[in-house]
């Protein structure tokens, strides 16, 4: 049988390599980005109930409208800003999922879309599967910042789309607003699609103001925005999240994810329209997580790992270049082999391995594990 993958160099995750590396030899884990904390219990309850309600049946496949009218209300609580709940707001099998499908409505083969790296490993698989040619844009330790005149000499008559991530998976940093103009000023007058994936919104720290693109009138008018419940209520494996975009982008999207996904398990996006009708399970995010923030690196302040305090997400990137000159993907498997924590090296995300010394944590854990996990640390 002869047959030709679309997909042929695909390394495995480091993602799994490093929890599968952790489970291997009983080591914290710090690589994989998910709370090993419990989700609100009212929220539990609430799929439970929506279940015994008869939310069993296929849910529409744009989503449950209730949930996309709290969607709706939570963008102009936050932002001032409006998505019509009916036409502009699709629930979806999370973000990743929003992010492929997104992909494959526009992308066509010799398209470009600019990407800055490192970036989130889902990126260049989907648009490589359809066709698309990644140009990426590197971002530079220590403050990983976006290099505008890059990003103009990259743009070009193939540029179809332009991937941004805010805040940032895996850097924990975060775009401003010149940033955010100076992409809407690029992208004027073009045909540029901005995909903004937006999963960590409400997990931004030290007063910083989450930038999202619909702050922006003409970025708005181009972008696509990417959610994740997932990460927001603590339940990454309920696999649920939605996207945003005018009505003219969200018709394109909705022609392909009624034939990859059609719709949502219903009983949780009842549960989650409920959930979302106080708005502190959200509003209250930042400061839940900043204080996780602090305490991990109060506890690790002087340990021989150098830091910059994460503005975002619920990641923190440890500097390791006073310990040893070794790689990070062969520090980070020492870590775990002979220490007994997991953390993911960040040379992995770059097309040339560029290796700045710097490896990233997960502190979206107990106190219990943050303690644990800063007395290693503090013994290298």
């Amino acid at each position: 049988m002869q047959f030709t993958p679309k997909l042929t160099k695909v390394e495995p995750s480091i993602f799994s390599v490093m929890s599968a590396l952790a489970n291997a030899h009983n080591a914290i884990n710090l690589s994989q980005g998910f709370p090993n904390f419990k989700s609100d219990q009212k929220l539990i309850d609430g799929v439970t109930s929506a279940m015994n309600s008869g939310y069993n049946q296929y849910a529409l496949m744009a989503g449950n409208l209730e949930l996309r009218q709290a969607v709706s209300n939570k963008f102009e609580i936050l932002y001032n800003s409006s998505y019509h709940p009916e036409t502009e707001i699709t629930v979806t099998a999370g973000a990743t999922q929003a992010i492929f499908t997104i992909i494959s409505a526009f992308i066509k083969p010799n398209d470009e879309v600019i990407i800055f790296k490192p970036a989130y490993d889902c990126y260049q698989p989907a648009i490589e599967v359809n066709g698309g040619k990644v140009i990426p844009v590197a971002l530079k330790a220590p403050d990983y910042n976006i290099n505008w005149i890059d990003v103009k000499e990259s743009i070009c008559s193939k540029t179809k789309m332009i991937i941004i991530n805010t805040p940032h998976n895996p850097t924990g940093t975060v775009m401003r607003e010149n940033d955010m103009l100076r992409l809407q000023e690029l992208t004027n007058n073009t045909d540029i699609i901005v995909l903004s994936d937006e999963v960590y919104e409400h997990i931004i720290f030290d007063d910083e103001q989450h930038q999202s693109v619909c702050r922006f009138n003409n970025l708005k008018e181009r972008s696509f925005i990417t959610a994740s419940f997932g990460k927001t209520f603590h339940n990454t494996g309920w696999k649920t999240g939605y996207c945003c975009a005018p009505k003219p982008l969200m018709e394109a999207f909705r022609n392909v994810h009624q034939f990859n996904v059609f719709s949502v398990h219903h009983p949780t996006q009842k549960a989650l329209a409920d959930y979302l009708k106080d708005s502190s399970h959200y509003l209250e995010l930042p400061d839940f997580y900043q204080e996780k923030r602090d305490n991990f690196l109060s506890l690790i302040k002087d340990s021989r790992f150098k830091f910059t305090p994460s503005k975002g997400t619920y990641f923190q990137v440890l500097d390791y270049s006073e310990i040893t000159n070794k790689n990070d993907v062969e520090f980070a498997k020492q870590l775990t082999i002979e220490n007994g924590i997991a953390s993911i090296p960040l040379s992995v995300f770059y097309d040339n391995k560029l290796d700045h010394k710097v490896l990233r944590f997960c502190f979206a854990k107990t106190n219990e594990t943050l303690k644990q996990a800063a007395d290693i640390l503090n013994k290298i």
